[in-house]
């Protein structure tokens, strides 16, 4: 069992870090809300830490679960001072491929590693403990935080060296994308057509067109229900990052900036928090 720390309990951290209290690591969490902190240690054996620095000291594995690049770096900030020789600290947080390959050189700077680590499949997946985890940094570090990680993850790979993980991200965010409006758009002709949307899928999902997106979400795009995962909010962040990324790369991102743009009206429309399906009903608005 390993010495782990956990800094941010979110709506995908709280469960991660609880997945490997139930495993038997030992745990101390951060939160920059205290509140957060105390219910967790209510719901799980562990230490709450005053700082992200208290919970790293000592620590084998340093996990962070972020919002973006400007709250990885403030908590890295406060948390280096705890590295030391030997660490690994796994980022989480879907973030810039430039800031992991930053922390990756502040880390082997002190003699410790970085994996930059972003995730994939949503509440659910975190609740479960199947997410499915992209990993960028050296082959040696992943080895070790590997079957850690199995405690919330039921799929991990090391793509690349540093940043490949958060590259391999974006690469899973221009796929959703492009899917969720496909979807949406198929949805919304069946019903302009006059059609069952349920005989419908029930017809098309076990060939070319089907999806996580349509196996998952078909019905409750019908019936507008946007409570069901990862937010709009959070969705234009990741494409923002993708999008600046494609920018450096030279990549041609036509689709994902169309949909990117789709997502700012349903903002718009007050669909700030709603889950990314909610595409549909900037279509159903507009007829």
């Amino acid at each position: 069992m390993a010495r782990t720390a956990f800094l941010g309990l979110g709506v995908m951290g709280f469960h991660m870090a609880g997945h490997l209290a139930r495993a038997g690591h030992q745990v101390s969490v951060w939160n920059r809300t205290g509140a957060k902190a105390a219910k967790w240690k209510k719901d799980h054996k562990g230490e709450v830490a005053k700082d992200p620095a208290t919970a790293a000291f000592g620590a084998e594995f340093v996990f962070l679960c972020l919002g973006d690049d400007p709250d990885v770096r403030t908590v890295f900030d406060a948390l280096e001072p705890s590295l030391g020789a030997g660490m690994i600290v796994v980022d989480h947080t879907t973030a810039s491929a430039g800031l992991a390959r930053e922390l990756y050189e502040r880390c082997k700077a002190k003699g410790a590693h970085f994996i930059d680590a972003p995730i994939s499949g949503g509440e659910a997946g975190a609740i479960n403990g199947k997410l499915t985890i992209m990993c960028g940094g050296e082959a040696s570090a992943f080895a070790a935080a590997e079957p850690v990680m199995a405690a919330f993850g039921k799929k991990m790979t090391l793509i690349g060296e540093s940043g490949a993980g958060q590259l391999a991200k974006s690469v899973n965010q221009i796929c959703i994308a492009g899917i969720v409006q496909g979807l949406a758009e198929g949805l919304h002709f069946a019903e302009k057509a006059g059609l069952d949307a349920a005989k419908v899928i029930e017809a098309i999902s076990g060939g070319a067109a089907q999806s996580w997106q349509m196996e998952n979400r078909w019905k409750t795009m019908v019936e507008g229900h946007f409570e069901h995962g990862f937010a709009v909010d959070w969705m234009r962040k990741d494409l923002r990052i993708t999008l600046e990324a494609a920018r450096d790369n030279g990549a041609s991102l036509p689709t994902t900036a169309t949909v990117d743009q789709y997502y700012a009206d349903v903002q718009a429309m007050g669909g700030a928090r709603w889950d990314t399906s909610s595409l549909i009903a900037r279509l159903t608005r507009e007829t």
